[in-house]
């Protein structure tokens, strides 16, 4: 199955929020997952555990960083995956 989410994560009292953007980012590179970056907010596309997977591990990361956040996720239902379909996913 494949799942599709878009997160907002909105670093609060940081000092440099921009770099705890690029971190998240960083982590979201290294997974198997279709990544479209927005203005306001982060998409991906990918096998639905690798997507609750990335949810759950930059949710513990930024914990244990010691940040404070808002982490707003929606969640697309899952749909088959398509023989024909092919994810787009950069090496």
């Amino acid at each position: 199955m494949i799942t599709t989410a878009q997160f907002t994560y909105i670093p609060l009292e940081s000092q440099n929020p921009r770099e705890s953007i690029e971190f998240l980012l960083e982590m979201v590179a290294q997974h198997e997952v279709e990544v479209d970056v927005n203005y306001l907010s982060t998409s991906v596309r990918g096998e639905t555990d690798t997507i609750f997977e990335l949810i759950r591990e930059i949710y513990d990361t930024m914990t244990i960083e010691g940040e404070e956040f808002r982490f707003h996720i929606e969640l697309l239902n899952p749909v088959p995956v398509d023989d024909t379909e092919q994810l787009n996913i950069p090496e």
